[in-house]
């Protein structure tokens, strides 16, 4: 993985958590779910070396 889409996967990771965080917070404590989702996928891709995000960044045209 390139430095820029290692970066932007850190980045969507730390996003995703601070709002699921937030939204469990303010709506409701279900939310939390999705934090844990986030937090498997960084676990699974340490594991496996595939990282869904990055596939949707080669998609989107986003260079090495």
């Amino acid at each position: 993985m390139s430095k820029m889409k290692n970066r932007i996967v850190r980045a969507v990771a730390g996003i995703f958590i601070l709002i699921s965080l937030l939204l469990a917070v303010y709506v409701n404590i279900n939310w939390l779910w999705f934090t844990v989702f986030v937090g498997a996928n960084l676990l699974q891709s340490s594991i496996t070396k595939w990282c869904l995000m990055e596939n949707i960044l080669d998609k989107l045209g986003v260079k090495n």
